[in-house]
């Protein structure tokens, strides 16, 4: 499998990524400046979290229009694979590859802390080392992580099971109380509609290896390896 992870000035999460994609892979994925126009042949693209522009104007607006991102589309649309991390699941929203937006949480504070997620759909390329209803452990770190799309579009989600991961409790309960930011639903990652595309507020790249405190993240990386080698 060859991956790319993409460097937005502002990326600070692409180094998290790029270590954790090695530990699966066993190979070193290519880094790859937003001016660029060009990407390197690549069955993943990761579009990492951090901070992109800054976050001035609105959270990934300014890095949708990134030169690269002309050609991560292109390829998404015929077929890579494309994982969008924290800021880069509000960058992938902007450009269009996934339906929604990520609002301001629903506190107005930035919220740093683990989480607990119900798999809600195991049959993608992202998935397939979970199982429908697992509740894994992942960190979050974002301000605006809240989910919105109108009632239609989120309601033909649901049916299509576009909806990937849902905010719970330790015991997989989906309720109000388990919700950080808001998110519609309690999503916190949803596929676009082939399910080549993964956005995700949390960051399985952040507890990827037992010395991080958890490997419930790993298992992503190793389904993309298992599924794109």
């Amino acid at each position: 499998m060859n991956a790319a992870v993409i460097v937005f000035p502002g990326s600070n999460c692409d180094r998290d990524v790029a270590v954790a994609l090695e530990a699966s892979m066993g190979t070193k994925p290519a880094m790859v400046w937003h001016r660029d126009t060009e990407l390197p042949e690549a069955d993943l693209v990761v579009v990492p979290g951090g901070f992109s522009y800054g976050d001035y104007l609105r959270c990934g607006a300014m890095a949708a229009h990134s030169p690269i991102m002309r050609e991560v589309k292109a390829r998404a649309e015929r077929g890579m694979r494309v994982l969008g991390i924290c800021n880069g699941f509000q960058i992938l929203t902007e450009a269009g590859l996934l339906p929604g937006v990520l609002m301001r949480n629903r506190a107005l504070k930035f919220i740093c802390r683990d989480v607990f997620l119900r798999v809600e759909n195991d049959r993608s390329d992202f998935c397939r080392y979970y199982r429908a209803g697992d509740v894994v452990r992942f960190p979050i770190a974002h301000a605006e992580g809240n989910y919105f799309v109108d009632p239609h579009t989120y309601r033909e989600m649901e049916d299509n099971g576009q909806i990937a991961f849902r905010y719970c409790g330790r015991d997989g309960n989906v309720d109000a109380e388990a919700n950080p930011n808001g998110s519609l639903g309690n999503v916190a990652g949803v596929y676009n509609d082939r399910f080549n595309v993964l956005g995700l507020m949390p960051h399985p790249e952040r507890l990827a290896e037992n010395l991080l405190g958890g490997s419930d993240g790993k298992l992503m990386f190793d389904s993309l390896v298992e599924a794109l080698s």
